[in-house]
C-alpha cells in the first residue's frame, strides 16, 4: 500500500549516511514508508603588472530511495522543521533584514568582511557541517584547540567573525535566544555575494549550532591550494558534491586574495622540478615573482584570485583560467582536467548561468550536515561559546 509521506517525523540514521534524515510516515495496519532526504588586518601589496590591481584587501579567500520497516521496529521521534526559507516566519521574521544591517555596513567600512566571510561559510560547511562550530573559541588552558585555530584556518580574516558576532547581538535584542549562529553565517555569506555583485537568492534556515569543534578535524576535510583534481573530487563527493559543484563553487575566488605561501611553489619549485609551473601565463609568472620572493619575509603579501576584477563577484574567475591567469594550482587545473574543463568554459562564457549555478550549489552546501535538535545541537547566545 503506497504512504504519502508528511513532514511530521524525522529520524537521523547515522549508519546509512551522517548528513541524512529519513522522513517517516505511519499509516494504520501498514508497514513504514520511509524514504532519504539529502539532506583589521593590513597586508603589504606589491604588484608589478597593469593587470594587478595597486591596492588590496585580505581573502584567501541523499537523493530518494525508499525502504520498507516494520511499525513496531522503528521509534520516530519528533524533532524542529526541516531547512526553510520562512523557518524563522513567526520567531523572527526580520531575520533577513536584521542580518543585511549589519552586512551592509561592514562591507562599507571594511570591505575584506565580504570575501572573508564567504570563505569562513565554506570552511563550515566542509568540516562538520554548516553548524557555525568553525566560530567556537579554544577555551583558555585547553590542550584541545577549536576548528578556528587549525594550521588550515588560521589565515581566516577577523574581520569575518566580526560580522557574525556583530549580528548574533543584533538579534538577540530583537529575537533572544531564537536565530542560531549557523543561519546567521549561511544568511551573511549570501549578503555578501550579493553586496559584491553576485546573486541574492534564498537562504533556508533551521540549522542548529553544532556541539563539537575540533582542531584536529580540519586537515583532511577541506581543500587545499595543492590539491589535484582528484582529490578535490573525492572530497567533494564525500559532502554529496558533484564535479559540477566543485567548478561552481570555485567560482567564489571571482573575490579575494590569497597569501603567497598558498602559491609560491608554482613560481619557483612546482612539484620538486626547480622550475615554475608550466601552465602559468608568463605575465602572471613575472608580476608574482617580483611579489612573492623564493624566501624571506613574504608573509604579509596577497595576490588576487581573479587578476582582473578581484573586487567584482562575476565569471571573470573563470575566463582567467581559460587564460592561464589562475592563482592557485587547484583553480587553474579545473581548466586542464576534461572532467572541468566544459563547465569552467560553460561558465566563463555565461555570468547568469555562473549565478544560478552558484545559487543553487550554495543552497546545496548550505545543507552539509545540519544539525537539529537539542540531542545533536545546541542555541548559542555567543557564537564563540558553547551553550553547555
Amino acid at each position: 500500500m503506497s504512504i504519502q509521506l508528511t513532514e511530521e517525523y524525522i529520524l537521523p540514521i547515522k549508519e546509512y549516511h551522517p548528513d541524512t534524515l529519513l522522513k517517516v510516515a505511519y499509516h494504520p495496519d501498514t508497514s513504514v514508508s520511509v524514504k532519504y532526504l539529502y539532506t583589521p588586518i593590513h597586508l603589504q601589496c606589491l604588484y608589478h603588472l597593469s593587470l594587478i590591481l595597486s591596492s588590496c584587501l585580505l581573502l584567501i579567500l541523499p537523493i530518494t530511495s525508499s525502504y520498507s520497516f516494520n511499525k513496531s521496529t522503528i521509534t520516530a521521534r519528533r524533532l524542529p522543521r526541516q531547512l526553510s526559507v520562512d523557518y524563522y516566519a513567526k520567531s523572527c521574521p526580520q531575520v533577513d533584514q536584521l542580518v543585511a544591517t549589519v552586512t551592509s555596513q561592514q562591507f562599507k567600512e571594511v570591505p575584506v568582511s565580504g570575501p572573508a566571510t564567504i570563505r569562513l561559510f565554506f570552511h563550515d560547511c566542509f568540516v562538520e557541517g554548516c553548524d557555525g562550530s568553525i566560530l567556537i573559541s579554544t577555551k583558555p588552558g585547553s590542550k584541545q584547540w577549536a576548528e578556528k585555530d587549525a594550521e588550515d584556518n588560521k589565515d581566516l580574516a577577523v574581520e569575518a567573525f566580526d560580522s557574525i558576532t556583530k549580528a548574533k547581538s543584533l538579534l538577540e535584542t530583537k529575537c533572544p535566544g531564537v536565530v542560531s549562529c549557523a543561519d546567521i553565517l549561511a544568511i551573511a555569506a549570501r549578503d555578501f555575494v550579493h553586496l559584491a555583485g553576485g546573486p541574492y537568492y534564498p537562504v533556508k534556515k533551521g540549522r542548529w549550532d553544532g556541539k563539537l569543534s575540533l582542531a584536529s578535524r580540519v586537515n583532511l576535510k577541506i581543500p587545499h591550494a595543492n590539491s589535484t583534481v582528484n582529490e578535490l573530487i573525492k572530497l567533494f563527493a564525500s559532502k554529496g558534491l558533484t564535479p559540477d559543484d566543485l567548478v561552481v563553487l570555485s567560482g567564489a575566488h571571482t573575490i579575494g586574495f590569497s597569501h603567497c605561501k598558498n602559491f609560491v611553489n608554482r613560481l619557483y619549485d612546482y612539484k620538486g622540478t626547480k622550475k615554475p609551473d608550466p601552465s602559468i601565463d608568463p605575465r602572471l609568472l613575472k608580476a608574482l615573482k617580483m611579489s612573492c620572493p623564493p624566501f624571506g619575509r613574504s608573509g604579509s603579501v596577497v595576490a588576487p584570485f581573479d587578476v582582473t576584477t578581484p573586487f567584482l563577484f562575476d565569471n571573470a574567475y573563470y575566463q582567467n583560467l581559460e587564460a592561464k591567469l589562475g592563482l592557485l594550482s587547484s583553480d587553474q587545473q579545473l581548466f586542464f582536467d576534461p572532467r572541468t574543463k566544459p563547465m569552467v568554459q560553460a561558465l566563463a562564457k555565461d555570468k547568469q548561468r555562473f549565478f544560478q549555478a552558484f545559487s543553487a550549489a550554495m543552497d546545496k552546501m548550505g545543507s552539509i550536515g545540519v544539525k537539529r535538535g537539542r540531542k545533536h545541537g545546541e542555541k548559542r547566545k555567543d557564537c564563540s561559546v558553547h551553550a553547555f
